[in-house]
């Protein structure tokens, strides 16, 4: 099962489903749909936080966060 948290900067995935329905809700109302497809562009120098491109924008996220999206 690999999650948005595995990915390595420049890699591709597309948004199977999430873990946590609380912050899913979250999460869909900023464009992460699934079926969307997902590009990591930023690590932060520690690994905490990430950016990921994602409809058109960047979003910022914790990689605790990150690691409850599932990718195909």
């Amino acid at each position: 099962m690999k999650t948005i948290a595995d990915l390595k900067i420049g890699e591709h995935g597309i948004i199977r489903t999430f873990m946590d329905e609380v912050l899913s809700l979250k999460l869909l109302e900023m464009g992460c749909l699934p079926g969307t497809e997902v590009v990591m562009s930023h690590i932060a120098p520690f690994g905490d936080p990430i950016a990921i491109k994602v409809s058109g924008y960047t979003l910022s996220m914790r990689k605790e966060e990150a690691a409850t999206i599932i990718l195909i």
